[in-house]
């Protein structure tokens, strides 16, 4: 088994009109075993910027925190938020520091730039960065969520219509893969606020 499988993990990031969406599943598991159905896999950069984790449970904490502090110091510096293009390319910066003994996660950002314009981008464990206009997927479910979110993804979308269509992407995906599922947090960014939901899903 692969490291980046040991946990598992379903994240997906979904661009809109003037919107952006990023969900993940609710499982953490070792392995085939299931620990807990509560461990959310995405963090909160501010209120613009999201950052997917998936991969090593322990790699993804640790990450998360070394964002969050990033920001801060950022923030301090600049006296403002930072884009989420120039988050992206940090990130990369940070995972590429470590490329010799890498921290074992793939990143999917997701945010809006100060334009309103959606800003997705996903990496690999040394930062090599790739955006989409689309959406970007992560985790140990790849395969069926890049079929689903294939199927229902179209130009455009709505807050409301962002939502539904991220929500049966990932609840089908994660549907069809045992390391991943447990239900799902989806977040919806636009300009003037941020909508957070949980889902139900499959208890198996």
């Amino acid at each position: 088994m692969s490291i980046f499988e040991y946990n598992g993990s379903a994240i997906v990031a979904m661009a809109g009109k003037e919107c952006v969406a990023i969900g993940s599943d609710l499982r953490f598991g070792v392995q085939l075993q299931t620990l807990a159905t509560d461990y959310k896999k995405v963090y909160k950069i501010h209120d613009q910027l999201f950052i997917g984790l998936a991969g090593l449970g322990t790699d993804a904490e640790t990450l998360s925190q070394r964002f969050a502090f990033k920001h801060n110091l950022y923030k301090l510096r600049e006296e403002r938020d930072i884009k989420p293009s120039a988050f992206g390319q940090l990130v990369s910066a940070t995972l590429y520091e470590r490329r010799f003994g890498p921290y074992f996660c793939q990143p999917v950002i997701a945010g809006l730039e100060p334009d309103g314009s959606p800003y997705l981008c996903g990496m690999d464990s040394i930062g090599a960065q790739e955006t989409a206009k689309d959406f970007m997927v992560a985790g140990t479910a790849t395969d069926s969520l890049l079929g689903i979110c294939e199927s229902l993804w179209r130009p455009d979308l709505g807050p409301e219509e962002l939502f539904e269509t991220l929500s049966q992407a990932l609840l089908s995906g994660q549907d069809r893969d045992c390391l991943a599922g447990w239900g799902a947090v989806v977040y919806v960014i636009t300009k003037d606020k941020v909508i957070a939901r949980t889902l139900k899903g499959r208890m198996d």
